[in-house]
């Protein structure tokens, strides 16, 4: 049995399937609706439910409260309509969709950026073009089946060197424990994408804050690199967060690029420096810089990724103290397996 969802205020309208989520049918007709995970515990899919009805397969209460299920919300990413269903979610896109792929990838370079920072570079068929928007990802498919996700670091256009990616080492970790141990250059994978409705509205013209944890500035450069490939000049402030120096690994880059981009400024912040770091910057939480910063950001777009205490708790100061629009606020909240086994 097909059933139509429709998404207001755009009118747009798609069909699912038997047995299929929202996000599943719209990532399969081309219709961009928000998210993150795919798994229930980011919530980046949340929106209204207006008519209609649906069940939910398992998320996180933090994504999905049981309060806001019961006034109407709901998570594409884990409903799966009963009826024909309408939505309100003013994020929706038809227009630069591209098309999902699975294919083979080989490494082509495998570099430290820290002590728990791998730089991987990736080799796409030749003869078969990956189109992606800066800010999404793929998704590596080991061999029982399983999925690990990674935001792409470079921009399209700087594609033909590869795609870059930033793993951080999770001791234990079915994956990383195999990056930062015996992988080795000329290594097949296999991947999937491009997913995730992160990147950077370029119909607006209002300032931009980038708010990066840890590894959530792969994204954000892809972002900043796009931005100077397509000659972007609104204001951007990169906002980016670890608890020791050595996690803003790429320091270096990011002040080679505001001496570029005239628009860009940067803004390191540590939250557990030791005397042997020497730190002489910004101190304490990340997303509490911007606030002191900017109290009043109802006249910007927010994008931000990392670590979900950091994404969450910008959103809702952000919102709450600061006067920013929900709508204006974009973010890629890097879920762990660990975060994903909570569902």
């Amino acid at each position: 049995m097909n059933l139509s969802i429709t998404v207001q205020p755009s009118g747009r309208t798609f069909t699912a399937h038997a047995e299929e989520t929202i996000l599943a049918a719209g990532i399969r007709t081309g219709i961009a609706l928000p998210y993150g995970c795919k798994d229930g515990a980011c919530g980046s899919c949340k929106c209204k439910k207006l008519s209609g009805t649906v069940t939910h397969g398992p998320h996180q209460s933090k994504a999905l409260s049981a309060e806001e299920e019961a006034n109407g919300f709901v998570l594409t990413c884990c409903a799966t309509p009963q009826t024909d269903v309408v939505l309100e979610s003013r994020q929706v896109s038809l227009a630069g969709a591209f098309p999902i792929k699975k294919m083979p990838t080989r490494v082509t370079a495998l570099q430290k950026l820290s002590h728990d920072v791998m730089q991987l570079l990736l080799q796409t068929p030749a003869n078969d073009t990956f189109q992606f928007h800066a800010g999404q990802y793929i998704e590596f498919i080991l061999r029982d089946g399983s999925r690990r996700a990674y935001s792409m670091a470079n921009a399209p256009h700087l594609q033909t060197a590869g795609i870059e990616l930033h793993l951080r080492h999770m001791p234990g970790g079915k994956f990383t424990d195999h990056v930062f141990t015996t992988m080795k250059e000329k290594e097949i994978l296999r991947v999937e994408g491009p997913f995730g409705s992160f990147y950077l509205r370029e119909e607006s013209l209002k300032p931009i804050v980038l708010l990066a944890s840890g590894t959530g500035f792969a994204p954000i450069k892809a972002v900043i690199e796009h931005m100077q490939f397509k000659g972007v000049s609104r204001p951007a402030t990169l906002y980016w967060g670890g608890r020791r120096s050595e996690d803003i690994y790429m320091d270096h880059w990011v002040k080679t690029k505001c001496a570029e981009m005239p628009n860009l400024t940067f803004v390191p912040v540590v939250s557990n420096a030791l005397p042997e770091d020497a730190w002489t910057g910004r101190t304490g939480f990340v997303h509490q810089a911007v606030m002191q910063d900017f109290p009043d950001l109802s006249g910007h777009q927010v994008y931000a990724c990392g670590a979900p205490i950091v994404v969450d708790s910008a959103k809702a100061d952000y919102t709450t103290k600061c006067g920013l629009p929900e709508e204006e606020f974009y973010a890629d909240s890097f879920t762990t397996e660990a975060d994903k086994a909570k569902t």
